[in-house]
């Protein structure tokens, strides 16, 4: 790779024309449009970004779709309904979307990725060569992350893998995580720490760094920082980042490894 891009690996892009999911958790009242967020990577240095699908605006992806062909240094997720179509899903696949978003971190039951229509959307996903961007809580991932891997899809997990806020990175899930990062199917995401308290942060990343390398790892802002806008922003995040992974050299490879996932 000539010259290693820097990239942000989760953000959110919305206008004031998108209709809100009827189970939307947040109606954020201004919008976040491609170009603010191609003008925050550019003001900090940063050369791509990847749309995380937000769950506000449920299967409705279609400025996303039209964002990821005007833009080539952009990829994205979508959220799309288990009984999608395999042509549908295989036609996406070639216009920027490298994933679908599960965001079942407010789930009271989760849904058996055993069973169809699941196994089979999970499968069709894996043909053609699309991951799951999972957000779920940390405790519910040595139940969910094998079930998911069974079915032969790539997981990468959202902020940090939603750690316990009692034992941070020593947690059921983080072992979960760590698991299956060992088999080569699996990459985490150091997003959204402002979501999460900062000793439970530093440890996670501590952990998942020591045990993981820079391969399987990842950064993401979560811009434009829904519900916290207010003690949050762009320099604060990648603040927060650099702190957990002071040493330039690691964040490269972790540039490296994002790269190598979204864009090659």
């Amino acid at each position: 790779m000539e010259g290693t891009p820097r990239i942000d690996c989760h953000a959110h892009i919305f206008t004031n024309d998108m209709p809100f999911a009827v189970s939307a958790h947040s109606r954020p009242g201004y919008e976040y449009p491609v170009e603010a967020f191609l003008a925050d990577l550019s003001k900090h240095g940063l050369t791509h970004g990847v749309i995380a699908a937000a769950s506000l605006f449920g299967v409705y992806n279609d400025y996303t779709l039209t964002c990821l062909s005007a833009h080539p240094n952009l990829r994205g997720t979508i959220i799309l309904a288990p009984d999608t179509p395999l042509a549908v899903i295989r036609d996406i696949s070639t216009k920027g979307v490298v994933g679908v978003r599960l965001v079942w971190r407010r789930l009271k039951e989760l849904p058996d990725v055993r069973s169809e229509p699941w196994r089979s959307f999970l499968r069709n996903l894996a043909d053609c060569k699309l991951h799951v961007e999972l957000l779920a809580g940390g405790a519910r991932l040595p139940e969910l992350l094998p079930a998911i891997l069974e079915q032969g899809v790539d997981v990468v997990l959202d902020h940090f893998g939603v750690p316990s806020q009692e034992n941070g990175g020593d947690d059921a899930g983080t072992d979960a995580m760590l698991r299956a990062v060992s088999d080569g199917k699996t990459w985490i995401k150091l997003s959204a720490g402002f979501r999460i308290p900062e000793q439970v942060t530093a440890r996670c990343a501590e952990r998942l760094l020591a045990e993981s390398g820079t391969e399987r790892l990842l950064w993401g802002s979560d811009a434009p920082f829904i519900n916290h806008e207010d003690t949050s922003d762009y320099q604060t995040v990648l603040a927060h980042y650099r702190s957990l992974i002071p040493d330039p050299v690691l964040r490269t490879q972790i540039d490296e490894t994002a790269y190598k996932l979204y864009f090659e």
